[in-house]
């Protein structure tokens, strides 16, 4: 079974991220800049939290606030839950279903690495599934 090492190593290397004391507004300027669902939120080189977009939508608008004055502190969630790069995709599949989250942070130690989304794992399943299939039918040809 792939590690999410294997996954990281086709993505990106840039791993965007933002303070807690920025606006919610500037994490949604950065998020639709780089096309990207959430943002670790870091502190001191530490991941404190994660804001996504399920954040700013349940809690802005919602409850009556506004973006350029709610900074992103407010609506992160955390604890943040995350994973370790050798983890098995299968493992990393169990937590996010659990737990009902989109995207997860890979932390090794203390340090942020990547972030893996719920697409990046299930792009890997199929990947994995059809390479089941060719060899099955390879075998199965006698070839």
């Amino acid at each position: 079974m792939p590690k999410i090492r294997e996954i990281l190593r086709k993505k990106s290397v840039d791993v965007w991220q933002i303070g807690p004391d920025a606006s919610v507004y500037e994490a949604l300027e950065l998020m639709a800049e780089k096309d990207i669902g959430a943002l670790p939120v870091t502190s001191g080189g530490q991941v404190v939290g994660l804001f996504s977009e399920r954040d700013y939508a349940r809690n802005v608008v919602l409850k009556g606030k506004s973006s350029r004055e709610t900074s992103v502190r407010e609506l992160m969630t955390a604890p943040v839950l995350y994973i370790g790069p050798d983890r098995t995709v299968d493992e990393c599949m169990a937590l996010m279903t659990e737990k009902r989250v989109r995207h997860l942070p890979v932390l090794e130690g203390d340090a942020l690495i990547g972030m893996i989304t719920i697409g990046d794992v299930v792009k890997q399943l199929i990947s994995d599934m059809d390479h089941t299939i060719d060899f099955l039918e390879q075998y199965i040809h006698g070839s």
